[in-house]
């Protein structure tokens, strides 16, 4: 299917998705990409505040804003947590949506401090259930930033679904139009191991192929899944 870049593209027709297919295309993606060492942070914490600051925006801004928080010595509970709103404000204003961010980090941050007394790696140990359902009580999280949290800073086998995976699977006849986020996390999670690692490569990889080819206004020419 060549299309070139702006020309719009149809689903295809959906075809059964079984693990070979998810495999497969995992395969193809890690050959023609790399490994993508997702996510890049250097602690549980900046994890956590980078799949605040990651909503809606490109992760160019968000490594923009961590690093004026890291200046600011804010990098960590108890420093984000006494620094002052202006300077916050101030420091994340490259992820964009600034005043909304802010309040939603100063809700992890309220949370953090209330049941768990700023204890991040006791609210991290949670069960996973548990600690899905105590992330999505949080005023401002939803299923991605939460499952990004528990994959990613409490390391367990939570798939992340997000708009670049619906697109990709949803183009290539996988998944039917308008698929929901947990139907398609339930995919995931039934037809691959659980291993955390797997399924952080696999969120990353479709990010890249979503980023350079599968776009919007799809550019299938070269794409590693153009016959997938």
């Amino acid at each position: 299917m060549n299309h070139t870049q702006g020309t719009p593209k149809k689903s295809r027709k959906r075809t059964p998705l079984r693990q070979k297919n998810l495999l497969r295309i995992y395969r193809s993606l890690l050959s023609h990409f790399g490994p993508q060492h997702w996510w890049p942070a250097e602690t549980r914490f900046e994890v956590i505040v980078g799949a605040i600051l990651t909503q809606n925006t490109a992760w160019s801004n968000v490594e923009r804003a961590i690093g004026n928080l890291k200046a600011a010595h804010a990098m960590g509970p108890e420093g984000l947590r006494n620094l002052p709103l202006p300077r916050l404000l101030q420091a994340i204003r490259p992820s964009g949506y600034f005043n909304i961010k802010a309040a939603r980090i100063q809700h992890f941050l309220d949370f953090l401090y209330g049941p768990y007394q700023g204890n991040l790696e006791a609210l991290l140990r949670l069960p996973t259930d548990l600690l899905r359902e105590e992330l999505l009580h949080i005023r401002g999280i939803g299923p991605e930033t939460a499952d990004s949290i528990i994959l990613y800073a409490a390391e367990r086998p939570l798939f992340v679904i997000d708009a670049y995976t619906l697109r990709v699977m949803t183009r290539h006849g996988h998944f039917p139009e308008g698929i929901g986020y947990e139907e398609a996390q339930h995919w995931f999670m039934r037809l691959l191991p659980p291993q955390v690692d797997l399924f952080k490569e696999y969120h990353a990889l479709l990010v890249a192929v979503g980023k350079r080819y599968c776009r919007t206004r799809p550019y299938c020419q070269g794409c590693p899944l153009e016959n997938s």
